[in-house]
């Protein structure tokens, strides 16, 4: 957090790599120091997918840690505007026992349909009622987290599909087939990072990961099967 940035396209101990491996190219993410790799687009209305697993390696100031990542999307500002590393955004979490919660890193207002767990953190249950999500909500209400209904990853060393749906103001968080978060943005169009669109970052936060099978593709209504989930 108060690092020197190193800056844009400047990768000297090659965080982010690519590899092939039986015909197939493989985003490695060494996980060595704090970084992300972005889009040099902008995207809207879009379906997001990606294979996903970890790799061995951890480093700080992570050690001993749940092994962690991310998918940080609708990314509206300058390089660095998030902890000094990352574009202001929302995250889709990408975590050993949390894939799929989401994470405010912008100043972005947001309702979930959610509860509060026995560990006094909000948790996605479909059907509850809609609670705000941001920083400096009314009333000095501030929440930045809101778990995923259930946790599906599979196995240390096996691939996940990772999945985010982004339409108008609503997104999807998708996990190996189980939508695990539904955000509608609310942020007033006066307000910062208020576009419903962005460029899509993927992280490096101490652990090492790997990506392949990355594609995006527009999309003008939320695509089956998960239309007919919620």
């Amino acid at each position: 957090v108060n690092g020197i940035p190193l800056g844009l396209n400047n990768d000297p101990l090659n965080v982010f790599s690519v590899f092939i491996d039986n015909k197939e190219p493989i985003l490695h993410i060494s996980g060595e120091i704090y970084g992300g790799l972005s889009t040099k687009k902008s995207y809207v209305n879009y379906h997001l997918s990606a294979k996903f697993k970890w790799g061995e390696k951890t480093f700080e100031p992570r050690l001993g840690q749940p092994r962690d990542n991310g998918i940080l999307y609708h990314c509206s500002s300058e390089q660095g505007k998030f902890w000094n590393v990352w574009m202001n955004s929302i995250e889709f979490q990408v975590q050993e026992g949390d894939m799929g919660d989401l994470y405010v890193l912008c100043k972005r207002h947001l309702k979930i349909a959610s509860v509060m767990d026995k560990d006094s953190q909000y948790i996605y249950t479909p059907k509850a009622n809609q609670l705000s999500f941001g920083w400096g909500l009314p009333n000095g209400i501030n929440r930045g987290r809101c778990k995923a209904l259930k946790h599906v990853e599979k196995p240390h060393g096996e691939w996940n599909t990772l999945e985010i749906i982004c339409l108008n103001q609503i997104s999807l968080h998708i996990v190996n087939g189980v939508i695990v978060n539904i955000v509608n943005d609310i942020t007033p169009k006066t307000g910062e990072d208020s576009l419903r669109e962005g460029k899509i970052q993927i992280q490096c936060e101490g652990a090492e990961a790997y990506y392949k099978e990355i594609k995006i593709r527009p999309i003008f209504n939320i695509p089956y099967p998960y239309s007919n989930q919620f």
